[in-house]
This record gives C-alpha cells, structure tokens and sequence, in this order.
C-alpha cells in the first residue's frame, strides 16, 4: 500500500512542473503589455518609455523568460505566486481567501447530483425498459445538455422571479446557496445518473451476481453490497472529475450568481489582464486537480485491491 502511494505521489511531480510550465507561458503567450496596462490603471494615460522601463524592472520582467520561470517556480514553491498587478495583494491570499466559498459550492453540488444519482440510476438499472428507467434517462438526458448558463436563468426565473422563494446574487445568506448549487447538481446528477446506470446494468450481468442470487442472498445484499460496489470505481472516477472542474472554479455559474468565490476573481482579472493571478489561478487549481486525482486512486484501492496488485481496473 505504502508503495503504491509512493508511486502514484511521484507520477504527480512531472505533471506538476508541466502544469507550471503552462501556467508561467500563458503571460508570455498573451496579447497586450501588462507594463503599460498596470501604469494606465494606475493612473498614467500615456506612460512614457523611461517609465515602461522602470516597471519592467522592479517587475522582473527585464530578465530572460527561462531565468523569469525559474524564479517564479522557486518562488511558487514557497507559497509565493506574486502579486496582484490590480489590487497589489498576494495572488495565493487572494486564492486562498475566496476558494472556500468555491469548495463550499462545489461540494453541495457533487452532493446533491449524487444523492439524486445513485437512486435513480440503480432504480433506472433494475427496471431496465420500463417507465421509471424511460423517464430517469430523458430527465438525465435534459439536464446533461441543458448549458449551465440557461439552467441558471431557468431556476433564476422560476424561484426568484415568480415564485420569488429566493435571492438571485450574492452569499450572505444559506438561502442564496441554494440556486447555484442545483445548478451544479443538476448537470453533476444527469451525468452521474446514467453513469450509475449503465455501470449497474454490467455489473449485474455479471456471473458472480447470479451466483449470490442463486445462494439465496436478500436482493438488497446482492444490489448494494455486490454489484454496486464494483460499480462505484467508473462513479468515484466522474464523480472526481466534476469536483475537481467545480473546485477549480465553475467561473460562469460564479459570475451569474454574483457567488465570491475563486472563478468570478479569475473573470475580473483576465478583463484587467491581471497576469500574476492568472498564472497563480492555474497552477492553483492544476494542484486541486492533482490531489483529488491521488484521492480517486486511493479510493480505487479501497473499492478494488486489485489495483494495488497491478490490475487495471479504472484504467490503472
């Protein structure tokens, strides 16, 4: 076991320097000169060359990229992403400060599209062609291709704007979680529905379920403790994947809901091109994605321990 977390910690390093890699390129990649857009912003209509030149300079900017990229990393490394070149605070603070609010909302989604999905997609594969399985496959069918954008204009006119239940924009309240969160379930529960579903539906195909069946098992030990644990390793696999987009910002679902988290303070720098915090922002949740990506292989290992002895089940 230690081995294989070992192993898996390793494989992280590469992708992690990768990750960096991209995250430093995306300022030298981009258009327009954050020298000049800093001095308008703070005040200087037509900066002058000796002043381009002097920001340059207490930026570092002035140096070769490689020695830039170094020093960033060494920098990142400790916890330093830089500053904000628009408010001027620490870009990891900044992050840090707002990334609850998004985890907050990520986790009540993934929550709540499972706590919908696993019911109906196990109902959905023990009633195969019949009419709960017909309408819980067009339900997951509509709400995996409803855009996330519309869903939330869908739910903002209905409850806030005829029902008038609850409030559109902002988080001061329990209440104002509610909207964006079920958008969030809504498109984590569709996928994750017919993810169950189909799981299901091949693992109780599958020759060891007819052995318990025919050894007189109650129906519910074979469904839950049988086939569904064989088929929470596909589940735990999307069910990491939309949490690790969700923490990593859901930036239009933000943005709607006027919600302070991590992906409306993205939206606000990119529009200012605040390249310090974007740069930040990516390798920030390039790591998220990294360990939620350990926590999916180290939930394999619990859910199958073939994994751990070399197997390939999930992919590994």
């Amino acid at each position: 076991m230690i081995r294989y977390i070992a192993r898996r910690v390793l494989y992280l390093v590469p992708v992690w320097l990768g990750i960096s890699l991209l995250a430093f390129s995306l300022a030298l990649l981009a258009p327009g000169d954050p020298v000049r857009q800093t001095l308008q912003q703070s005040g200087i209509d037509a900066p002058s060359a000796e002043q381009v030149a002097a920001m340059r300079r207490e930026l570092g900017l002035d140096r070769p990229p490689p020695v830039r990229y170094v020093l960033w990393l060494g920098d990142a490394l400790r916890g330093d992403l830089g500053r904000s070149f628009r408010t001027g605070e620490p870009v990891l603070r900044s992050l840090t400060d707002r990334f609850p609010r998004t985890a907050q909302l990520a986790l009540t989604g993934v929550v709540l599209g499972l706590l919908m999905a696993l019911p109906l997609g196990i109902l959905a594969a023990l009633y195969r062609e019949r009419t709960l399985d017909h309408v819980s496959r067009l339900g997951a069918l509509v709400g995996a291709s409803i855009p996330s954008f519309w869903l939330a204009y869908l739910l903002i006119m209905f409850f806030a704007v005829q029902l008038r239940l609850l409030p559109v924009a902002g988080s001061t309240t329990p209440q104002h979680m509610v909207l964006p969160a079920l958008t969030r379930a809504i498109g984590a529960g569709a996928t994750l529905t017919r993810l169950t579903r189909s799981a299901m539906l091949e693992e109780l195909s599958r020759e060891y379920v007819r052995t318990a069946r025919s050894k007189g098992l109650a129906e519910r030990a074979v469904v839950v403790g049988h086939a569904l644990r064989n088929a929470l390793v596909a589940i735990v696999t999307v069910t990491g994947i939309r949490l690790a987009a969700l923490l990593g910002g859901a930036v239009i679902v933000e943005t709607i809901f006027a919600w302070p988290g991590i992906g409306k303070y993205v939206v606000d720098s990119i529009s200012a091109r605040d390249y310090p915090t974007i740069q930040g922002f990516v390798l920030f949740a390039g790591t998220i994605v990294l360990f939620i990506n350990l926590a999916v292989d180290l939930a394999y290992v619990w859910l199958d321990p073939r994994v751990r002895l070399g197997g390939t089940v999930g992919g590994h």
